[in-house]
């Protein structure tokens, strides 16, 4: 089978592509997950794509800013510079502990934020801190108004969204947190570096005094997508943060997850880390807010 190769110049052109290739094309940025299944053959005669879009060259595409009360990341931004960002590290230092965890520096080097959440693999990195963020997700094809999707709503199952075929990720947009806002990520591997997540988890509360009025819990890895944990959540929301209830909170995210048995752990395994690990992040998230 022939495939063939555009590196469009602009994002309209990269769109009109896609639309006019409807179903047959695939985008190309950093090609960390695609061009290795190529090269490995794991991807079935069917599935392979007649035409390759580059869109390395989409430079617009690339940028971290904070724009009024919402942070603002283009698609096609490096991984390696989600880590490094002053502006990521000042309002949402979870997705840059979280880029700094995936893969090793070459890897994070070609890796595009668009491309780890288009992937939708069950262990993305940047999607359990975005989803405790509460961020969105822009998607836009030729000649249509874009859409802008909750990230807990992106996800459909492993390697699925609710992106479209002539649709592309242009950015991931969240609100700047507020005062009162804690937060913290943890990931379980198997090595301490370039590991795919047995578990992962981040939380985002907001605190005041020793009351606790918002909660967003996330787990990666434990699921067939990424998950909001929306009852755990419940749990904390609006009441005072105690070991006990800690504890309950832990416990409830364990009837949450539904992991499964492979190579790396089993689903036991799985879920007890995933309640062990939440405890630590919400421990941690209080005691970022005492120093």
């Amino acid at each position: 089978m022939t495939m063939e190769y555009f590196s469009p110049g602009n994002l309209s052109e990269a769109l009109s592509l896609l639309g006019k290739w409807n179903g047959r094309a695939t985008l190309v940025a950093g090609g960390t997950s695609l061009l290795p299944d190529m090269r490995a053959n794991l991807l079935k005669p069917g599935v392979l794509p007649e035409l390759l879009i580059d869109i390395t060259r989409l430079k617009d595409l690339s940028y971290i800013k904070r724009d009024g009360k919402v942070i603002r990341i283009g698609a096609l931004t490096p991984i390696s510079e989600m880590a490094s960002s002053r502006v990521i590290l000042k309002y949402a230092p979870i997705l840059a502990d979280a880029a700094l965890r995936l893969g090793n520096h070459l890897v994070r080097n070609r890796a595009t934020m668009g491309g780890n959440l288009a992937d939708a693999s069950p262990a993305a990195d940047t999607a359990v801190p975005l989803l405790a963020l509460g961020a969105e997700i822009v998607m836009e094809k030729a000649g249509r108004k874009r859409r802008q999707i909750p990230i807990d709503r992106f996800f459909l199952g492993p390697n699925k969204t609710v992106r479209k075929s002539d649709e592309m990720i242009k950015e991931i947009l969240f609100p700047k947190p507020g005062p009162h806002a804690r937060m913290a990520y943890l990931k379980l591997g198997l090595r301490n570096a370039a590991a795919i997540s047995v578990v992962s988890v981040a939380v985002v509360v907001e605190i005041e005094g020793d009351r606790c009025e918002k909660a967003r819990i996330a787990f990666g890895a434990v699921a067939p997508k990424p998950i909001r944990a929306y009852g755990s959540e419940e749990i904390l929301t609006g009441q005072e943060i105690t070991e006990p209830l800690i504890e309950a909170c832990c416990e409830r995210a364990r009837s949450e997850v539904n992991p499964i048995t492979d190579i790396r752990a089993t689903a036991e395994y799985r879920r007890s880390m995933a309640s062990v690990l939440l405890k630590r992040a919400i421990q941690k998230a209080i005691r970022a807010g005492r120093e």
